[in-house]
């Protein structure tokens, strides 16, 4: 893995990241004609595609030989150890109603394992970055996993895949541990909560069959900010899945979180 270019790679998103994030800005709550998407309700507005855009037109001619996956777009260019994954407006459903919870996520994949993710969030102005090996940062301080010495009275974050929706045992999860911590956090903006969790904001988070381009750049800040990130049978989640189950959290947590998992699904 050549360090040089992720090194570069981080340079140029955290440059154009900011910039896609102004398009996003400016035009907030002046959404008109909205585009659905899929058939779980989903929608795209046109900031997601020229977000997108801006994005693409950087990284493609800096990194040629990369391969790019990105929301909109779908796949780009020849398979390779590199992949670009992107997702320009992760919380669009939020950005379309008016609510300003919404960020754009970058991440650099090296054989299927991230090496950069880099999220902004324009309407706070929050850049937060984080490369293998070197921490995680939020407008370039350090961030770091918080420990609960009573997890139970704390926040947990709650992530569900589209496609979801009403599965028996997701819900009966989603019940279960809604009703055993002070709050259950569903932001419909993934990316936002895993950055909060590196951030020590909230406790923890459990994530039911969401797989996607807002995935990885969340997974790599949570464990550069010292979490640990497992699946349900309590093994540590590595690579890419087409169908994760994930808990999340300080490592003091990580077998009380798992038992009131396994617990909640029966």
């Amino acid at each position: 893995m050549d360090t040089r270019i992720i090194q570069q790679a981080k340079e140029l998103s955290e440059r154009i990241i900011r910039q896609a994030g102004a398009i996003a800005r400016e035009r907030f709550d002046q959404i008109g004609q909205l585009e659905a998407k899929g058939d779980f309700g989903d929608i795209v507005t046109e900031v997601d595609h020229l977000a997108e855009a801006h994005l693409l037109r950087h990284i493609r001619p800096a990194f040629p030989d990369h391969q790019i996956h990105s929301e909109e777009a779908g796949s780009l260019g020849n398979e390779s150890d590199w992949l670009w994954l992107i997702d320009p407006l992760d919380g669009t459903n939020n950005y379309a109603i008016g609510l300003p919870v919404f960020t754009v996520s970058i991440t650099l994949m090296y054989k299927r394992e991230a090496v950069l993710g880099v999220i902004y969030e324009p309407m706070t102005d929050r850049l937060f970055v984080s490369a293998i090996g070197e921490g995680a940062f939020c407008n370039g301080k350090p961030m770091a996993m918080r420990s609960s010495p009573h997890l139970l009275k704390g926040n947990v974050g709650w992530i569900q895949g589209h496609a979801v929706r009403n599965d028996e045992r997701a819900v009966r999860l989603r019940q279960f541990i809604d009703l055993r911590f002070k709050r259950m956090m569903r932001l419909w903006a993934p990316t936002l909560q895993w950055c909060m969790l590196a951030k020590g904001d909230i406790d923890g988070i459990i994530l039911y069959n969401s797989e996607g381009d807002d995935l990885y750049s969340g997974l790599l800040m949570v464990r550069e900010a010292g979490g640990v990130v497992i699946d349900f049978e309590g093994n540590p989640f590595t690579g890419m899945r087409e169908e994760p189950y994930i808990i999340a959290c300080h490592p003091e947590h990580r077998e009380q979180l798992l038992r009131i998992v396994r617990e909640g699904l029966g």
